[in-house]
C-alpha cells in the first residue's frame, strides 16, 4: 500500500524528552513501513474478515418483529453470563415493544447486578498529543486541519499533567495519542514511565497516591511495537474500529493514509493478544453508520477474539459522535445516534457481552450517563480535560478550543461524580488489585462469568473508596460515602463467600490499616 502525507514529509519537529533534542522526521517513509501484511493475513478466515456484511444485514432483517418468547430465551442465557450470538443480538435490537424494551431493561439491571455488583470504576483520560497523519474526516486532529494547534507533550509536561490528575484523587487514567512517528511505542513507553513514577502526597498527609494502572488509547501497531507497551506495564490497550462497515468506513478515512487501511485496524487486538496484552478494549463511534450495525460489529468482534484467544474484550465503549473542530461530518452526519436509541444499544450490549466492562465517557450529558451506568455501564471519567496540557493549566474546555479532539457533555469534578452516585447507592472504585494479582485475561474472565471477581472487587472497591473519602473528598461528599461504607460493611460481613473463603479477617485488618492511614492495600 503505497501512502502519501505531503503536508508532513520532511518536516522539522520538536520533541522533548527530558533534553531537548530537534530531528528531521520523513513521515511519509515512516507512514509507508507501518502496516505489516503479514500481520493481518495470519487472522483472516479463508483470506475473508470475520465482518460479514451480507450474514449481518440478514440477521437484522429477518427478526424485524420479534417473538416475545424468543426475546425471553435470550434474557435467560443472558442472565447466565453467556455471550449472545450474532443472531440472539440481532433479535434484540429489533425489539420495538416497550413492554419487551422494558424487560430487557430489567434483565440487564440483573447482569450487571451479578457481575458487577453495584461498583463504578473510574479513570480519567490524559492526552499526550494531537498530532497525527490522519485524516478522519469526523475527527478535529485529522492531519489537513490547519487551525489545530499540535504539541506532543514532552516527558516533564507528562509529569506534571499526571500529578494533577492523581491531585483530583484518580488512581488509573487512559493515555491518549495521536498516530505520528513523534508519539510511536517508544515515546508511549517513555511516557508510562513517566506517568507510573509520579506520586503525590495526600492532602491529608496521609501517604502518597499514584497511578496504579495506564490503559492506552493509540493507534494500531505490529505485535513487536506492542510487545515494547506490554514490557512497559500496560494495562488495557484500547482502538476503536470507529465504524464495522467497510464501505462506509472506506468513505471517512482516506486511501492514502495509515488509518485508511481497514483490516490493519480490524485486527489491532487480535495482535496485541499475540503480543501478550491480556485486557483489549473494542469500540465504535456511534454516528458514523446504522448503529444496529455497529452493536452488531462489536459482538462480532468479541466472537471472534473468543474463537482465536478464547477470551473476549476487557471494555467495550460506544461513544457517540460529537462536534469537533472544524469538521462538518461531525455535526451533520445522517446517523446521529438520538437518546433512545444510545438507550437500546447500551441494554444490547450489556446483555450481548454480559461479561465485559461496558464505559460511559464525559462526552454524554450528566442525567444520560446517571441513567445507564444504573443498567449498563460500569466505567466511567470525571474531571476530564481533553486538550493537550490542559490539567496542568487548569483551563476548562471552552477556553482551549483549539487543542480538544471534541466537546464534553459533562464537566462535573470528580468529587461531584461521586457525590451522586453514592446517592444512588453505588460505591466508586478505583481497584486496580485484579490485574497487579494476576487476575487478567481469560483469568479473569473465567472468574467474572462465575461472579467470583466480582466479590473480590466489592472489597477492593470499599478500600479504595476508604482512600479516597478520606483524601480528597468534600465535607458534603463524605457525609454521603460514610452513608454508603457502612451499608457496604454490613452486606459483605453477611455474605457466606467470604465467611467460607476465611476472607474477613485479612479485609477488617486492610479497612483499619487504610483508615489509619496506610495507602494500598488490596485483596
Amino acid at each position: 500500500m503505497k501512502v502519501g502525507f505531503s503536508l508532513f514529509v520532511k518536516q522539522k519537529l520538536l520533541y522533548i524528552s527530558g533534553m531537548e533534542t530537534e530531528r528531521n522526521m520523513d513521515v511519509k517513509a515512516w507512514a509507508q513501513q507501518v502496516i505489516k501484511p503479514a500481520e493481518i493475513e495470519k487472522y483472516l478466515i479463508n483470506g475473508k474478515d470475520f465482518i460479514d456484511e451480507e450474514s449481518i444485514f440478514g440477521y437484522l432483517e429477518k427478526y424485524t418483529r420479534p417473538d416475545k418468547f424468543r426475546v425471553r430465551d435470550i434474557l435467560k442465557k443472558s442472565l447466565e453470563i453467556k455471550l449472545l450470538s450474532p443472531e440472539e443480538t440481532a433479535v434484540l435490537l429489533n425489539v420495538e415493544d416497550p413492554d419487551m424494551l422494558e424487560e430487557m431493561r430489567e434483565a440487564a439491571l440483573q447482569v450487571k447486578k451479578k457481575v458487577y455488583d453495584n461498583r463504578i470504576v473510574f479513570f480519567a483520560p490524559l492526552y499526550c498529543s494531537n498530532l497525527c497523519v490522519n485524516g478522519c474526516v469526523y475527527c478535529g486532529f485529522r492531519s489537513d486541519n490547519c487551525a489545530e494547534k499540535r504539541h506532543v507533550l514532552s516527558m516533564e509536561e507528562i509529569r506534571r499533567e499526571t500529578e494533577s490528575v492523581i491531585d483530583e484523587g484518580h488512581k488509573r487514567l487512559i493515555a491518549v495519542y495521536g498516530e505520528h512517528p513523534l508519539s510511536d511505542a517508544d515515546y508511549i513507553a517513555d511516557s508510562m514511565a513517566a506517568i507510573y513514577a509520579t506520586k503525590r502526597t495526600t492532602p491529608s498527609g496521609n501517604g502518597y497516591n499514584n497511578i496504579r494502572r495506564i490503559n492506552i488509547n493509540a493507534a494500531p501497531m505490529s505485535i513487536e511495537n506492542l510487545r515494547k507497551l506490554w514490557r512497559a506495564g500496560i494495562g488495557t490497550y484500547q482502538v476503536f474500529q470507529e465504524t464495522y462497515h467497510p464501505g462506509r468506513y472506506a468513505e471517512l478515512h482516506p486511501a492514502n493514509t495509515v488509518k485508511g487501511n481497514f483490516r490493519w485496524r480490524l485486527y489491532a487486538m487480535h495482535r496485541a493478544m499475540d503480543a501478550g496484552i491480556d485486557d483489549v478494549a473494542i469500540g465504535a463511534l456511534f454516528g458514523l453508520y446504522d448503529w444496529r450495525f455497529e452493536v452488531m460489529g462489536l459482538v462480532h468482534h468479541a466472537h471472534d477474539l473468543e474463537r482465536q484467544f478464547g477470551i473476549g474484550p476487557h471494555t467495550i465503549s460506544f461513544p457517540r459522535m460529537q462536534p469537533a473542530l472544524g469538521s462538518f461530518l461531525s455535526q451533520n452526519s445522517p446517523y446521529i445516534v438520538k437518546d433512545d436509541a444510545f438507550r437500546r444499544l447500551v441494554t444490547v450490549l450489556r446483555l450481548a457481552v454480559p461479561y465485559t466492562g461496558l464505559i460511559v465517557t464525559a462526552r454524554e450529558r450528566a442525567e444520560l450517563r446517571r441513567e445507564i451506568m444504573t443498567y449498563g455501564c460500569t466505567q466511567t471519567d470525571a474531571s476530564s480535560k481533553i486538550g493537550i496540557g490542559a490539567y496542568s493549566q487548569k483551563k476548562v474546555q471552552e477556553e482551549n478550543p483549539d487543542k480538544v479532539q471534541f466537546m464534553l457533555g459533562d464537566e462535573r469534578s470528580l468529587d461531584e461524580v461521586v457525590r451522586e452516585l453514592a446517592g444512588d447507592g453505588f460505591i466508586t472504585s478505583f481497584c486496580t488489585a485484579g490485574y497487579r494479582c494476576g487476575r487478567t485475561g481469560d483469568k479473569i474472565m473465567n472468574l467474572l462469568e462465575k461472579g467470583v471477581e466480582g466479590k473480590f472487587c466489592k472489597l477492593n472497591a470499599v478500600l479504595t473508596f476508604r482512600e479516597y473519602l478520606n483524601d480528597y473528598a468534600t465535607e458534603a461528599t463524605r457525609r454521603v460515602g460514610e452513608q454508603l461504607i457502612q451499608k457496604e460493611l454490613e452486606e459483605i460481613e453477611q455474605m457466606p463467600f467470604f465467611t467460607e473463603n476465611k476472607l474477613l479477617p485479612a479485609f477488617r485488618n486492610y479497612y483499619q490499616r487504610i483508615a489509619s492511614g496506610e495507602r494500598d492495600l488490596y485483596m
